[in-house]
């Protein structure tokens, strides 16, 4: 079996090396947003996640298309899939200026955000750590936002939800590894950096990660 694959990059970039048409409800939802870079990550992150899993299947990205449906409202919003290869898992995240995707069998889940030094916010502490973490965390703010990216990509893979953060306790893991493979509960972490940017993969078995620019990554321990 293959190991799961993960592309990355900053839009611009993802943008300038992979090509596509969105779907016309993609492209619904792309003109929705106000803010110009919003749109870009969107659509960037969308068409990067759709090149991932052509790389990993052996086929083109242009036979691939991306659908979403919410579970609760049904809406085309959610987890997304594929429609030609539905027992393929995907995930793609978006922050403004750069862009993620993972694909592979099992659960994959994806996540980045910026993080600048300084405090951490506390509100989001409250409903993100639990006790054990917030001792790691402390009060530094790229540690909060390490093991929010965690969750977040815990979330994508359909085990954990938004308002039940605090039931998986992480604080077994490194607040802070830098670039990193890591183990959690029979789990695989892909971790990175990318300037202000922290970046989580959460895979099933050990993933490649490919940063754009045709270097492809082996993260460190």
């Amino acid at each position: 079996m293959r190991a799961p694959l993960i592309f990355a990059g900053h839009t611009d970039e993802v943008l300038d090396m992979v090509g596509g048409t969105l779907t016309e409800v993609e492209r619904s939802r792309a003109e929705r947003f106000t803010r110009e870079q919003d749109r870009l990550d969107f659509v960037a992150a969308h068409l990067l996640v759709r090149h991932c899993a052509a790389e990993f299947l052996g086929t083109r990205a242009c036979v691939l298309t991306l659908v979403q449906r919410c579970d609760q409202c049904g809406k085309p919003h959610g987890r997304p899939s594929l429609a030609e290869e539905p027992d393929l898992s995907v995930s793609l995240a978006h922050t403004p200026g750069y862009v993620c995707a993972a694909v592979g069998h099992g659960r994959v889940g994806v996540d980045a955000e910026h993080a600048t030094g300084g405090p951490a916010d506390q509100g989001l502490a409250a409903l993100a750590l639990t006790p054990a973490e917030a001792a790691l965390v402390g009060r530094d703010n790229r540690k909060l936002i390490r093991q929010w990216v965690r969750k977040e990509a815990l979330v994508k893979r359909g085990e954990l939800t938004l308002d039940r953060l605090r039931e998986a306790d992480l604080s077994s893991l490194p607040p802070d590894p830098g670039h990193a493979t890591l183990e959690w509960q029979g789990r695989h972490l892909l971790e990175w950096t990318a300037g202000t940017v922290i970046a989580s993969a959460i895979t099933d078995s050990p993933a490649r990660l490919r940063l754009l620019g045709g270097r492809t990554y082996a993260a460190r321990a």
